[in-house]
């Protein structure tokens, strides 16, 4: 794994970058993207002709003419739940050329597998994870992490030339396996986004005494709320390692539930 960002990144090469999903987060990213000069189109399955044209982009909700649009990079924007249904509806015959395709989602081993069944076999596969959003990015992007994987890459040039959007926004340019990711997060955003559900389902508030300490557990909880569940069961459907650490956490649950019974019968007993 390498962790570093270019000393002087001047400038990329303009793209010709196709949205599939063009949902909060891609909506996000575009604009940076427009930011840096690049050209964007999307297709959704929501209509958001409206709003592309107010951003500078062309909209198709004919997914074959969006495929055909002539796109070095095509990033998949869906979501984790939707990723196989939608890759697999793509008329990918529609392809004039071959295209970078570059997924954005939080769970990577799917992705990767998904991505290479379906696509082309002379399409490029980049699968990316910008470990930040519309909250944690609206002040800039630097120092924010960025990790990301070359699983099939013959076009370097196009291929850096996309990862260098990040590179100039200041990302932490994480390169890593999708396996080791996936190995991560479950460690770090699945079991951040478990506690704020568990603390979203006993419904905690803030209260006239609060510590610092409970003001940050009631800023989880919301936060976590800000996702929708169908992320949080994505985290967890399609990424392995998840499984285990929900074990662990109610392994670790029990055994302090254990510890605090022991100790409450052990004062007991002293004070009879």
């Amino acid at each position: 794994m390498s962790a570093s960002v270019p000393a002087s990144v001047s400038s990329s090469r303009s793209l010709k970058i196709g949205i599939v999903g063009f949902g909060t987060f891609s909506q996000f990213l575009a604009k940076t993207m427009i930011k840096q000069g690049h050209s964007l189109r999307a297709t959704s399955r929501t209509d958001y002709s409206q709003l592309c044209a107010d951003m500078g982009i062309a909209f198709f909700s004919d997914v074959a003419a969006f495929l055909g649009a002539d796109n070095d990079v095509i990033m998949i924007c869906t979501s984790i739940l939707s990723l196989s249904q939608v890759l697999r509806s793509m008329p990918f015959t529609a392809l004039k050329q071959p295209a970078l395709f570059v997924d954005v989602l939080s769970v990577k081993e799917y992705a990767r597998d998904t991505l290479l069944q379906v696509l082309p076999e002379d399409s490029d596969v980049l699968c990316t994870h910008p470990m930040f959003g519309p909250e944690s990015g609206k002040h800039g992007w630097r120092d924010l992490n960025f990790m990301y994987e070359r699983v099939r890459v013959r076009d370097e040039e196009t291929c850096s030339s996309f990862l260098k959007i990040f590179e100039i926004e200041g990302c932490r340019m994480l390169e890593m396996s999708c396996t080791e990711h996936d190995e991560l997060a479950a460690k770090s955003q699945f079991l951040t986004h478990t506690i704020g559900r568990f603390l979203s389902e006993m419904d905690i508030e803030s209260t006239p005494i609060d510590t610092k300490g409970f003001e940050a557990l009631v800023q989880l909880r919301k936060n976590t709320e800000s996702n929708s569940f169908d992320l949080f069961s994505g985290l967890y459907i399609h990424n392995r390692f998840a499984k285990q650490e929900l074990k662990n956490l109610e392994f670790a649950f029990e055994k302090l539930k254990h510890k605090l019974l022991k100790r409450n019968d052990e004062e007991q007993e002293v004070n009879q």
